[in-house]
């Protein structure tokens, strides 16, 4: 059985501003860091896991890197793979801003935003690789909400119809036998 357990990296500025990050390279703030390395020394309380795979953008590298330390594990690598949905022009822009630029229906125009459904794709591919490259092992991945919670309404459709990743949440899954199970869900206990 292989497990990957999925962390949705710590909080930022943009977040706070309500900003749509996308692929902009924002990095986290002290509150960021903070909740990463809480979730670092929860980790290291619990059964070890084997190696750690970060998207490349920093937000997702710092908080893989701050929860590394705390459980004697090195990045293993980044993935541009696992990146945030690409937001297009509305990168870098408020839901009001979005609104007033572009009116009530903006979600429909085409500003130059990755298909939801490209976004799962890509969520899926990299998981299918990870359990064939790293079968049996445990690995950590830091990503962003969307990708996240995206890949796991196209992986189990029944049990994930809508979902919402808090900031340095971890959500686990386990693959055995072609099945993939999730046995803890948008978990942010150590931040309470």
């Amino acid at each position: 059985m292989t497990t990957v357990g999925l962390i949705r990296h710590g909080i930022t500025e943009w977040n706070l501003l309500g900003k749509a990050q996308g692929i902009s390279d924002i990095p986290l703030n002290e509150t960021g860091r903070v909740q990463a390395d809480k979730l670092g020394e929860r980790l290291a309380g619990e059964e070890p896991w084997d190696l750690i795979i970060a998207s490349d953008l920093c937000r997702a590298t710092e908080t893989a890197e701050i929860i590394g330390s705390k459980i004697g594990l090195s990045l293993h690598h980044t993935d541009e793979t696992i990146r945030e949905v690409n937001c297009g022009e509305a990168e870098g822009m408020t839901e009001e801003e979005r609104l007033e630029k572009w009116g009530k229906e903006w979600r429909t125009r085409a500003l130059g935003m990755e298909k939801h459904e490209d976004v799962a794709g890509r969520g899926v591919r990299f998981l299918e690789d990870v359990v064939q490259k790293h079968e049996g092992k445990r690995v950590l991945v830091v990503s962003h909400g969307a990708l996240i919670g995206l890949t796991l309404k196209r992986l189990m459709p029944d049990t994930f119809q809508q979902t919402n990743m808090e900031n340095t949440s971890i959500t686990v899954l386990h693959h055995h036998e072609d099945r993939w199970d999730c046995s803890l869900y948008n978990c942010a206990r150590h931040l309470i």
